[in-house]
């Protein structure tokens, strides 16, 4: 029995053996195999990266001229319902920032075009001299439009007249937040030359 023992004994130790070496880790292919894998995956997400960012800046700034255009929807009309329709006009050329109750983390304020000159993208700001408000683009190569050297869309707040008054522009109806210049956010980068 001793000698069955002493075989039986031998197998577990061999057998364990084989398991311990199996356990021990990863094949060099089989190593080589998943870096290539994770630096394909990383290569491909770093890739997207700046179309993300681009993208959430695109709704953030459209967001932004949502929320002043419903605010100054608001305002016309609380003028209409004191019977303050004459009050209207001032609006026209204001600053919409003012109307909103909370002003966006990224609107730096009032600003002349000489303070305006060194301020990052991503920024809104109102320019006291022209009375529009402008967004500073972050991510110029997928903004067209606008004025450039550096990417920025203006918006203005323009009067919106009564087309049945007799006289032209003689009764003002609303006003509408409106772009200065035309303006497209970009799917695709721009093509640098």
């Amino acid at each position: 029995m001793n000698d069955r023992n002493a075989a039986v004994a031998a197998g577990r130790h061999s057998a364990r053996a084989g398991t311990r070496a199996r356990q021990r880790g990863f094949s060099l292919l089989e190593l080589v195999v998943v870096i290539g894998i994770v630096a394909t995956l990383a290569a491909v997400f770093l890739a997207q990266v700046p179309v993300w960012q681009a993208r959430a800046e695109t709704v953030a700034m459209e967001h932004v001229v949502g929320s002043l255009r419903s605010a100054l929807t608001i305002k016309v009309a609380q003028l209409i319902a004191h019977g303050n329709a004459a009050g209207i006009r001032s609006l026209a050329g204001s600053n919409p920032m003012e109307r909103l109750a909370e002003r966006p983390a990224n609107y730096i304020g009032v600003l002349s075009a000489v303070e305006a000159a060194g301020i990052n993208g991503g920024v809104w700001y109102f320019d006291r001299h022209g009375r529009t408000l402008v967004y500073r683009v972050r991510h110029e190569a997928y903004f067209s439009g606008g004025l450039s050297n550096p990417a920025r869309v203006r918006f203005v707040v323009r009067p919106v007249y009564d087309p049945s008054a007799r006289q032209r522009r003689a009764h003002v109806a609303g006003v509408r937040l409106a772009p200065v210049e035309s303006y497209a956010w970009r799917r695709e980068p721009a093509a640098s030359n």
